[in-house]
């Protein structure tokens, strides 16, 4: 939807009146024009859908314009996909005058690291990103804080006990999402079980649909996911089950079947970066941000969620923002995986190293990694 298109907001510059009033009359100094504006660009690995994962970087690219106005020029690429194509995309971004480039993948960051190399002049961040460079930043979002809040929801919802999860690859942010979902879901429901579907795909609406489908046909009656379409919701919505929303509200698609949504918000980290390029100040650093920092909050309840359990999840969530819950800290009891290993001790809490490295599946998720 915005493949090649670039919102034309031109810096507006300033030329002084020369009044002409014989020969020995100097002429009045012109006034400074105003500097370019900066070019930013974006690379989307998907369509600009109504909702998801790309509507989100979207709504933070437009956010970014509205509040730098004529200092900013920003564009996007939609639909890039992973590899070759991706690494085409940033170079001819790069030769084209943007300082700042944005990527919205994880499956971006070996062209990402490709392209800086021959670019030094231009600043990239890699949301989702892993390796850094002297004009490469990476973000990510601590989704998994929302999840163990969405868990929470789902467990007071389900009369089953039985959750499903849909998502795409079994890389560490993915599996701390599904375990911490479990982890709140059991916080209520000691017993609650978690499904999962592995798709080898981040966007496939056919699939994300069977998928949901095959789930509800086994006991469960409340589905998360992390893909990028909202065709789960949909799924959700014909078959009279309820659903977690993920990066986006879609009541709109899941009006009856959403319970909350786990929504993420870039456009104040998209605006601070940019101003920092502007500013001379830009640095590569690397930005884990959650719901203290506003990159992530549950919003958008549902009508199934019965008043209680809404009040809870937001008084969860403010304890989450004064860093007095955290998904991955042991009570009483160790937190185990789900082949019966004691992953966090009681009392203790994983740092940010481990949970950046995690490769397990929580006490209660019934599936296994996928080789």
């Amino acid at each position: 939807m915005y493949k090649n298109l670039a919102a034309a907001f031109a810096a507006a510059s300033v030329v002084a009146t020369v009044w002409a009033q014989g020969p020995a009359t100097p002429k009045l100094p012109q006034s400074p024009a105003s500097p370019p504006a900066l070019k930013a660009a974006f690379v989307y690995l998907t369509p600009v859908l109504d909702a998801g994962w790309t509507r989100q970087h979207d709504e933070g690219r437009r956010a970014l314009q509205q509040a730098l106005g004529t200092r900013v020029q920003t564009s996007a690429v939609d639909s890039v996909p992973e590899g070759a194509d991706a690494e085409r995309v940033l170079r001819d971004l790069a030769a084209s005058g943007n300082r700042l480039i944005f990527t919205t993948s994880f499956g971006y960051t070996e062209p990402v690291m490709r392209v800086a190399r021959d670019f030094p002049q231009v600043k990239f961040e890699s949301v989702t990103g892993f390796k850094r460079a002297d004009n490469v930043a990476t973000a990510n979002a601590r989704y998994y804080e929302g999840r163990y809040l969405s868990g929470i929801a789902a467990a007071r919802a389900s009369k089953t006990g039985v959750a499903g999860f849909v998502v795409g690859f079994p890389i560490p942010e993915v599996l701390q999402g599904i375990n911490a979902f479990t982890l709140g879901m059991r916080s209520i429901n000691p017993q609650a079980t978690v499904k999962v579907v592995w798709l080898d795909t981040w966007f496939d609406p056919p699939r994300e649909r069977e998928a949901a489908m095959a789930l509800f046909n086994e006991n469960v009656d409340v589905v998360s996911f992390q893909v990028a379409s909202t065709a789960v919701m949909q799924a959700a919505q014909e078959r009279g089950r309820m659903a977690i929303a993920y990066h986006s509200d879609m009541r709109k698609d899941g009006p009856d079947a959403q319970l909350l949504a786990v929504t993420h918000q870039w456009g104040d980290y998209y605006t601070a970066r940019a101003r920092a390029v502007l500013d001379g100040a830009w640095k590569s650093q690397d930005t884990w941000g959650g719901v203290r920092d506003g990159m992530i909050r549950v919003e958008g309840f549902g009508p199934r969620l019965p008043a209680a359990a809404r009040q809870e999840v937001l008084q969860r969530q403010q304890q989450m923002a004064e860093g007095r819950l955290h998904p991955f800290q042991a009570g009483a009891q160790p937190i185990r995986d789900n082949q019966g290993r004691i992953r966090i001790p009681a009392g203790e809490r994983l740092t940010d190293a481990q949970i950046l490295q995690m490769d397990w599946l929580a006490e209660g998720v019934q599936a296994r990694l996928p080789h």
